[in-house]
């Protein structure tokens, strides 16, 4: 069958190994350099994910904030590049010298390591919130709960424009990202695109991270789930797999696939790690598995419309504020 008798789209994106074959073009509001910067401040600093998270402004748009996250990449262990960085164009200080011991400051070649720079800009408060350093505490949030209080929070929240998911849809629809797109099935009841996440480079299979967004508009998160949205779920499932295996060598058993409640945006999305991958979000107070989803809606059509939620969220978040408000926490 065609592409277009199935509804499915399959685009090309980088080799087995995960190495891009295709340059990304930049988009007219992409920046060529940081320069110009000011009023920088830290939100935080994650030493363990060799991460910092900056607040600043533009002197274009002097009422706007920016959020720029700096992370180190991965190091590069092809034969080519541990020869560059283990050759002369590495500069060494002495840290420390006690017999076979040695620790070294070591300045590589310039393209040797990088830093990988992600900007948001505007950046919303609620970005700001979300990257600054902040108390966490643990809420468990009913079915009642959640029609009574989180619903309505959040359709203000997307009533003030707050909640702008926008840039959902301009993937969903190709107007951005969409050389950034590694495979497609178009059918609107059942179909997604998958990409790779912000955080990951595409480079490094076992860093790999990637998202899966429905094409289906509506489904806020797990916590709408129906036996109705089985076909979606089970179409990302296996479509998704089937790609990652195809574009990357990884097969099931090297990943795990995941909702994430409450979620970062409010849109549907799966997220799809390599199971090696440590990173924030994995754990049972925010990682919901697409399996268990699944099995557990087979089990109760209305399970996730029941269930109560367990879940973090930080000091400054108001839907906190809503929820110890009107439940007396």
């Amino acid at each position: 069958m065609s592409e277009e008798q199935t509804g499915v789209t399959k685009k090309s994106f980088g080799d087995n190994n995960g190495h891009s074959t295709k340059r990304l073009k930049l988009s007219e509001n992409a920046r060529a350099s940081f320069e110009g910067a000011y009023d920088v401040s830290v939100l935080n600093e994650k030493r363990t994910q060799k991460a910092v998270f900056l607040q600043g402004k533009f002197p274009e748009n002097p009422e706007a904030d920016a959020v720029i996250i700096l992370e180190q990449k991965p190091f590069d262990v092809s034969p080519k590049a541990l020869s560059g960085l283990l050759s002369v164009e590495t500069e060494l200080s002495v840290d420390m010298n006690n017999d076979i011991y040695s620790t070294y400051n070591a300045i590589p070649a310039r393209g040797i390591c990088g830093l990988k720079a992600t900007l948001i800009y505007p950046a919303s408060k609620k970005h700001i919130n979300k990257y600054k350093k902040q108390d966490i505490f643990a809420i468990t949030e009913t079915g009642e709960d959640y029609q009574q209080i989180t619903l309505p929070y959040l359709e203000k929240q997307f009533s003030n424009n707050v909640f702008n998911i926008q840039w959902v849809y301009n993937i969903l629809d190709h107007k951005q990202e969409s050389e950034r797109i590694i495979f497609e099935d178009c059918d609107p009841e059942t179909g997604f695109v998958l990409l790779p996440d912000m955080k990951w480079d595409a480079k490094d299979a076992k860093s790999l991270y990637v998202i899966a967004i429905p094409h289906k508009r509506g489904i806020k998160s797990v916590r709408e789930l129906t036996g109705k949205h089985l076909p979606l779920l089970e179409n990302i499932e296996l479509k998704a797999l089937g790609a990652i295996k195809q574009k990357f060598g990884l097969d099931r058993k090297s990943l795990r696939l995941y909702f994430h409640y409450q979620p970062s945006y409010y849109h549907l999305h799966v997220h799809i790690t390599h199971i090696e991958l440590d990173i924030p979000g994995t754990s049972v107070l925010r990682a919901h598995l697409l399996y268990d989803v699944i099995e557990n809606i087979k089990l109760k059509s209305d399970y996730y419309q029941q269930k109560t939620f367990s879940f973090t969220l930080v000091q400054n978040d108001p839907l906190l504020e809503e929820l110890c408000t009107n439940r007396n926490i």
